[in-house]
């Protein structure tokens, strides 16, 4: 009941038809109401920032996710980098920072293909149109567009393609490398061969309280791609310890413990 219509009752009359539509209608065109004016927040939300801020500060803890992942058969050998890889990694961490992506618009072609052995298989190639939101409830400015194919025997086509291309999307719009080092190691020096990072370095980090648990993952795979994974190194408890050992515990006792 709106202000009219409860004076008109104190009044002891009643409000018309159209009185009362006059109202809902003033109630309409007046000013938004800001649905964050009576929020308060709660124990573990993230900090409420822009979209555009909290997305960067989900880029900067990221840093980096390896080809850690080895496709081999036919005759075809290469690195990748696989979908549950980077949903894993970029997970916890939009989380952290409220980020939430929703597919708004899925654009799907098919066609019948066969193999190289004669199976009948079903292309599908989508492309998805993506909304990136903020703790705050506010958006990035555009739609997000990234495009997956799948082939697939059966009926998952589709959602394989839709996988691949959330892979594209956050690859892309996170502009994430495949390695964490520094710019200049790449650099070459006549006489000098490029510095390498310690197995002592790694285990810092390992220990770090200030470590995500997806950079965590991503120490994993870079520790496989220099096959130190092996390299034995002193713990926090003195004791020597293998860096695969060493970051495969810690990951699970902050995983237990919330942290």
């Amino acid at each position: 009941m709106g202000l009219r219509e409860n004076a008109a009752a104190a009044a002891g009359r009643t409000l018309s038809t159209d009185e009362l539509l006059d109202e809902l209608e003033a109630e309409r065109s007046g000013p938004a109401r800001d649905p964050m004016a009576d929020y308060e927040p709660g124990e573990g939300d993230p900090e409420m920032v822009p979209v555009h801020l909290a997305w960067l500060r989900v880029r900067k803890e990221i840093r980096a996710i390896a080809k850690g992942e080895q496709y081999n058969a036919a005759g075809t050998r290469y690195n990748f980098r696989g979908v549950d890889t980077v949903v894993n990694t970029f997970g916890p961490v939009t989380l952290k920072h409220g980020i939430s992506i929703f597919p708004v618009d899925v654009d799907a072609t098919y066609r019948d293909t066969t193999t190289s052995k004669g199976n009948k298989m079903r292309e599908c190639t989508v492309t998805v149109s993506w909304m990136v939101m903020g703790p705050k409830g506010d958006t990035l400015p555009a739609l997000l567009k990234s495009q997956g194919e799948a082939l697939d025997s059966a009926d998952k086509g589709t959602a394989k393609a839709q996988s691949v291309a959330l892979r594209v999307l956050l690859l892309s719009a996170g502009l994430t490398p495949t390695h964490d080092k520094d710019p200049d190691a790449s650099h070459v020096e006549r006489g000098n061969d490029a510095p390498t990072r310690s197995a002592e370095s790694y285990r810092d980090e390992i220990l770090d309280l200030k470590t995500s648990q997806g950079r965590l993952q991503q120490i994993g795979y870079e520790l496989g791609n220099l096959r130190m994974l092996n390299r034995q190194v002193q713990n926090e408890t003195g004791e020597m310890e293998t860096l695969d050992s060493l970051g495969r515990r810690i990951y699970s006792e902050r995983a237990g413990g919330g942290q």
